[in-house]
């Protein structure tokens, strides 16, 4: 078996791994990339971020077709949904981005082997193909951004029948009469607000007191309310005890999360929501002495370079946000280190969002992270009722959160629920990457009518000097 050799080897075409491996052949480095899947984009585009925003925005045209168009005029006598198609649209964005990473790489001159990969020695690898054979690499530098699996929880088995994960419920072959999904995360939500809207009976079992608990507070118990105002159900710190599955239904255990009386509920299906854990299994890390934490993370330096000199790591392997877009700006700040350069990432500005409707968006620290640092601050809030723009477009749930330090000014966190909050927060993001100031958004001017005045709006709140509330 010929050794072949690369400047870089990358394991895994996830997010991070595939722009990883794009900046390093704009570099000048040659680049050989490998996963196991046959389509590139990794969890990301083929089972996860692209595929379910794809049926979030098919699912809300259908609730729209049956609940909105008639307000607007738009008179609609009968809607019908074909579900196959549905999914078959969704398939097919998948796969047209598949086409197009798959032409970057040509474009770039990446080579691409599709097999999965372990570590012979520190700068090593082999790759076990589909059909049994194996290539042999050498690689200058490695880097593993192999991403993340669904996790669950003791007890509990995913078949992709009855009981599914994430990317079972992208491919359902019919509506479930009923469902309950256990985790209130971005992903239970997201994939429970496609289902609740195409007729499904949507429980949402939580183990903590509130959903999504890392964001902010005011923010979370208004998307509560609006989304069980949709037909969301919810229970919170209960935690799922047992599965039985009874003439084609499931019969589904309930307790409280401190314990307590339990309670049954039947259902058709079961979503498992609780997380994901890094994907660092069978790469033979032990063999070359790469650290791994108790949950199977790879710590890393500032670097991304592992406990070993040559081998980095980014994305959802690494402690941290396990987000698509983190993922890419770590494998970007990686190879620019390897190659001498001074790539870096700011954690201080990293944009999450839940793309339920109303989307909610969030960026830096929550009033309660705040409080508990004891950091001074302001606040300003703006809400889309006041928004002319939501109004125009009948979109008024939610509104506009900004903090900022009580003395410099300086934004500390903002978190939006409301139409389009996951592009409203890019212009945040912005502002803190150069230190900005509530006030310099107040003085920025916004066009008219547009969502974005009431990110203004609430920047000069925090002055007390709002002009539409």
């Amino acid at each position: 078996m010929a050794l072949q050799k690369a400047d870089l080897i990358v394991i895994g075409a996830g997010p991070g791994g595939y722009v990883a491996a794009i900046r390093g052949a704009q570099l000048g480095l040659n680049v050989m990339c490998v996963d196991k899947q046959s389509g590139l984009g990794g969890t990301c585009l083929n089972v996860g971020c692209i595929p379910s925003k794809a049926l979030l925005h098919s699912s809300h045209l259908y609730d729209m077709a049956q609940h909105e168009f008639a307000k607007h005029g738009v008179m609609v006598k009968k809607v019908d949904l074909d579900l196959k198609k549905m999914i078959a649209n969704k398939d097919t964005v998948v796969k047209e981005l598949n086409q197009g990473i798959d032409y970057l790489f040509k474009k770039n001159k990446i080579t691409r082997v599709q097999g999965s990969a372990t570590f012979k020695s520190s700068n090593e690898i082999i790759i076990t193909k589909e059909d049994g054979s194996t290539e042999e690499w050498l690689g200058k530098n490695i880097l593993i951004a192999t991403g993340s699996e669904v996790a669950t929880l003791p007890g509990i088995e995913i078949d992709e029948k009855d009981v599914i994960s994430s990317t079972g419920a992208l491919s359902l072959k019919k509506v479930p009469k009923s469902m309950i999904v256990v985790g209130g995360g971005y992903i239970g939500l997201e994939m429970g607000s496609v289902w609740r809207r195409l007729g499904t009976e949507v429980t949402i079992v939580e183990f903590m007191d509130r959903i999504v608990p890392a964001m902010d507070k005011d923010i979370i118990i208004q998307l509560q309310k609006i989304l069980e105002k949709q037909g969301l159900k919810f229970k919170l710190s209960t935690k799922v005890t047992k599965i039985d599955k009874k003439k084609g239904k499931l019969a589904v255990t309930l307790e409280p999360a401190d314990g307590g009386k339990s309670e049954t509920l039947e259902v058709e299906t079961l979503l498992m929501s609780v997380g994901r854990r890094p994907n660092t299994d069978g790469l033979n890390l032990e063999k070359v002495g790469v650290a791994k934490d108790s949950r199977g993370f790879i710590p890393v330096n500032d670097k991304f370079e592992t406990s070993v000199s040559g081998i980095y790591a980014i994305g959802d392997v690494i402690p941290g946000p396990m987000l698509a877009h983190v993922a890419e700006e770590e494998g970007i700040a990686a190879v620019e280190n390897l190659t001498g350069q001074y790539g870096h990432v700011n954690y201080d500005a990293i944009p999450a969002v839940i793309y339920t409707n109303p989307e909610v968006a969030s960026v830096g620290k929550t009033e309660g992270e705040l409080e508990e640092d004891r950091i001074p601050y302001n606040i300003g809030k703006f809400p889309f009722t006041a928004n002319s723009r939501g109004k125009a477009i009948g979109e008024t749930d939610g509104l506009v959160k900004i903090i900022a330090h009580k003395e410099s000014d300086k934004i500390l966190g903002v978190h939006i629920i409301g139409p389009e909050a996951g592009t409203l927060i890019a212009e945040i993001v912005s502002v803190m990457e150069f230190g900005g100031s509530a006030e310099d958004i107040a003085r920025t001017c916004h066009a008219h009518p547009t969502l974005n005045e009431a990110v203004k709006e609430a920047a000069l709140d925090v002055a007390g000097r709002a002009i539409h509330m």
